[in-house]
């Protein structure tokens, strides 16, 4: 069954043409990757599921139901979280307090019920601190788990983005470029915890990614672009050896 469906989507900046009747599906529990060189239309087609910008034209679908004009900041009580190339974090917290922030689309108490600190926000709150604590260790963040953000290695910054993402619990996660900044090492251990993500938690995951073999080993399929058009989708073998893929990258 397809959780995630777009149908025809394009959109033009300047009367640039940047994604032209691009369409697509995503099964539940699958990772799909989106690969192309720069310029292709890789971010446009996360910025648009996000709502950061709206479609000329075309459709987007999360379980049949039509996203295509939610408010950005519907997106995420819709199931629907993102990874950026550059960490977007809040760099005087700490790595356990930005992924507490996270939990703020789940909160069910009032105003009055967070003011006197009742029970119940009690509750709520050890449930978030217990999902955190799962979350630093599935991504081996125990470590850094007090340590404010501006303190962070480059790589550490982008796995606690990704922690941050988790935190919303998503149905659908966007990675956008992840191991962009990331050392051979980093990549590797990045790899792993895709396939935990898919496997322990349930989440489908949507990929933007340059890094061959990353892609080639966690994406059940591969989607590729070139200027702001579908050239092929198949599994990572069949798009590698495309014909206009390898046109697109290396010319006729």
């Amino acid at each position: 069954m397809s959780v995630f469906e777009a149908k025809e989507i394009g959109v033009s900046f300047g009367g640039v043409r940047a994604l032209h009747d691009v369409s697509f599906s995503v099964e539940t529990g699958e990772i799909f990757s989106i690969m192309g060189p720069n310029g292709a239309g890789k971010t446009t087609v996360f910025n648009l599921i996000s709502r950061f910008y709206d479609l000329d034209h075309g459709d987007l679908y999360l379980n049949g139901e039509n996203i295509s004009k939610i408010s950005p900041h519907e997106v995420a009580a819709r199931g629907i979280a993102r990874t950026f190339q550059n960490t977007e974090l809040f760099e005087n917290e700490t790595v356990l307090q930005n992924l507490l922030t996270a939990h703020h689309t789940h909160r069910r108490t009032s105003f009055l019920s967070e003011m006197f600190f009742l029970p119940k926000v009690r509750r709520q709150d050890l449930s978030f601190r217990e999902k955190v604590e799962d979350i630093i260790d599935l991504l081996d963040l125990q470590s850094y788990r007090d340590q404010r953000i501006d303190a962070l290695p480059f790589g550490a910054r982008k796995i606690v983005e990704l922690g941050r993402a988790l935190s919303l619990e998503p149905e659908l996660l966007l990675l956008d470029e992840p191991s962009s900044g990331l050392n051979p090492e980093e990549t590797e251990d990045l790899s792993f915890w895709i396939e935990d993500i898919k496997e322990e938690l349930g989440v489908t995951v949507i990929m933007v990614e340059h890094d061959m073999n990353l892609l080639g080993q966690v994406s059940g399929r591969v989607m590729a672009l070139n200027d702001g058009e579908l050239l092929t989708i198949g599994t990572p073998e069949e798009v590698r050896e495309h014909p206009d893929v390898i046109n697109a990258y290396l010319g006729e």
